[in-house]
């Protein structure tokens, strides 16, 4: 096994370009491998980022929306006003 001299580098990726590769993944036509291979990353990777953009868990603007957020705000607001 080689000995390493300087440790592995890991890529971090922002939201923005996260969220911009699980989009064109969607687009009809075009399967995860080629968007994975037209952007360097691993397809993995990119299944990965499609999974938690389903849960919530990437955004594009890193406001976590939490799904029925509006809904509970507006009954709150209806309920101190009687």
């Amino acid at each position: 096994m080689p000995k390493y001299n300087n440790p592995r580098r890991t890529w971090k990726y922002s939201n923005e370009f996260k969220v911009n590769a699980v989009q064109l993944s969607y687009v009809v036509g075009v399967t995860i491998k080629s968007v994975a291979e037209k952007l360097d990353i691993h397809p993995f990777m990119l299944s990965r980022w499609r999974k938690e953009y389903r849960e919530g868990l990437i955004v594009a603007d890193k406001r976590k929306k939490l799904p029925g957020q509006a809904k509970t705000k507006k009954i709150l607001t209806k309920e101190q006003q009687l």
